[in-house]
């Protein structure tokens, strides 16, 4: 017997969610690197560590991760799916916690996380990535 976690619709629809190449990520890999920046995709910054970023610039140590509203709980447009609530929450709060965790042991590492939402205009999420950036590099 299977628990109630999800219908056998929902998991199919969900299973072919993108993870990675998302069309919002590209637009910001593709405007990043319009403006001159370089840097590697879905890598480790730090080894040990088993968490991906969606964007690295490593001499920098900044980390760029690119979150959709629904599963990390964007306080400005999440919303809370009616069927199967307590999973639900219980998996986007877990996401949430996780992403905290990360960026925590990022930071212990000596990198920077910068987490774009997925409903960020591309030139402000640019602006706030290449800053962080440069900030980065000038301080050596």
């Amino acid at each position: 017997m299977r628990t109630l976690e999800t219908t056998d619709k929902v998991r199919a629809r969900m299973s072919r969610q993108k993870s990675r190449d998302t069309g919002v990520e590209m637009a910001l890999r593709r405007a990043l690197h319009a403006i001159g920046m370089r840097y590697r995709v879905h890598r480790r910054p730090v080894q040990g560590v088993r968490r991906e970023a969606d964007i690295v610039f490593g001499p920098a140590r900044v980390a760029v991760f690119v979150d959709g509203c629904f599963w990390h709980g964007c306080p400005q447009h999440a919303t809370w799916p009616k069927n199967n609530q307590e999973f639900w929450r219980a998996k986007i709060e877990g996401n949430r916690a996780r992403d905290l965790e990360t960026d925590a042991r990022l930071a212990e590492a000596g990198w920077l996380s910068v987490r774009v939402w997925e409903h960020e205009a591309v030139d402000a999420a640019v602006a706030r990535v290449r800053d962080a950036v440069e900030r980065r590099r000038a301080t050596g």
